[in-house]
């Protein structure tokens, strides 16, 4: 596998000049994200495939939860509770974890306390990290991996200060070893892991939100179908925490979200949240085989997130035909390192797939 490390200082060669460009940030979109896929359409999307939140709505026991909080919105939110359940779930103390309106805020937190000297985003990977640097005034190198997309820590620059990565890593669908992300961390350096996805893993293997000294962001709206609540968390360093909370703004995370954080951590949740990955693990092989039956089409990763990235001929006006019958599909070209013949696809239930895949033959058939 080819990884290259890429700053503002460019590179050789017609691959390594597109890769330069992007490490300027002057070509992607980092803040276009799969919801833009089902707005301004013509036609309403009726199958999104586009945005990575697995479910339609919260199961209806969470529902039950957080309609009972509705009787307490006079109150300010208290997140002790939810901070506690956080941290027992990870074998954490409360004074490592702190409730975020999402691992978006998480990004913007962290990007505003850390002075990093040299910060470094491990790409293709989710941009906000990326565009939460840029905003506040950071420089961002970037370490373009290609090929299959898997991580070579030797690969990576010993001199940034900062570096960030997702895993496992959207678009990618890419489940880095823990001992690999582990060969990151060197005396002097942050070390920043979004783990959004690692409860769509099935053990959530790889995991680092047990490290003493890596700082693990989690998402609690994918799983859960909480994408409006706004729900994270950060787990790091009791002092990296301090930090964070101050400047975080007061009651940042709102009374509903607190709820359903110590909810999804109760172990009945963590049971529902498990069986969910492996329902996950088999749509996502039932998407794979049906993949396989399109012409032309590669998918260079070793799958494992509940999301596939796939390399298609004709993409951009693929992406464009399955939007006018109201299917939605992610592009891949605003996420540095990759380019307009990408598109990802969230795993959806079987009948979804089949329906996405037939149509897709169809169009591909039609175009050729």
């Amino acid at each position: 596998m080819a990884e290259k490390a890429e700053g503002a200082e460019g590179a050789e060669g017609a691959e390594g000049a597109e890769e330069a460009e992007g490490a300027e940030g002057a070509e992607e979109d980092l803040r276009h994200h799969g919801d833009a896929e089902l707005r301004d359409v013509e036609v309403a999307v009726r199958h999104d495939f586009a945005v990575n939140v697995r479910v339609t709505e919260p199961p209806r026991w969470l529902r039950d939860r957080l309609a009972e909080g509705l009787g307490a919105l006079a109150a300010y939110p208290d997140a002790r509770a939810a901070t506690e359940a956080v941290a027992e779930r990870h074998g954490r103390t409360p004074d490592e974890v702190l409730l975020t309106s999402g691992a978006a805020e998480a990004f913007v937190l962290l990007a505003r306390v850390l002075r990093p000297r040299r910060a470094l985003v491990v790409h293709p990977q989710f941009t906000e990290p990326e565009a939460a640097l840029r905003a506040a005034g950071h420089a961002v190198e970037r370490h373009i991996l290609t090929g299959d997309f898997t991580l070579d820590p030797a690969a990576v620059p010993t001199g940034p200060d900062l570096v960030m990565l997702g895993n496992p890593t959207n678009p990618t669908s890419v489940l880095h070893p823990a001992a690999a992300v582990e060969r990151l961390a060197r005396p002097g350096r942050t070390v920043v892991v979004d783990e959004a996805f690692i409860d769509g893993i099935p053990g959530e293997t790889e995991s680092l939100a047990g490290h003493p000294d890596v700082v693990v962001i989690r998402s609690l709206t994918k799983t859960w179908g909480l994408a409006g609540l706004r729900v994270g968390y950060v787990l790091a360093p009791a002092p990296l925490i301090r930090a964070l909370r101050d400047a975080q703004p007061l009651w940042s995370v709102s009374s509903l979200a607190l709820i359903a954080a110590q909810a999804v951590c109760d172990p009945d949740a963590v049971a529902e949240a498990e069986a969910l990955a492996k329902q996950a693990d088999q749509d996502r092989d039932h998407l794979l085989a049906r993949l396989a039956e399109i012409p032309g089409l590669a998918v260079p990763a070793a799958s494992r997130a509940p999301f596939v990235l796939v390399r298609a001929p004709n993409a951009v006006r693929l992406r464009a035909r399955l939007r006018a019958e109201g299917i939605a599909v992610r592009r891949g070209d605003t996420f540095p390192g990759l380019g307009p013949e990408w598109l990802r696809v969230a795993v959806r239930d079987r009948a979804a797939t089949d329906l996405l895949i037939d149509r897709w033959k169809q169009l591909t058939a039609t175009s050729r």
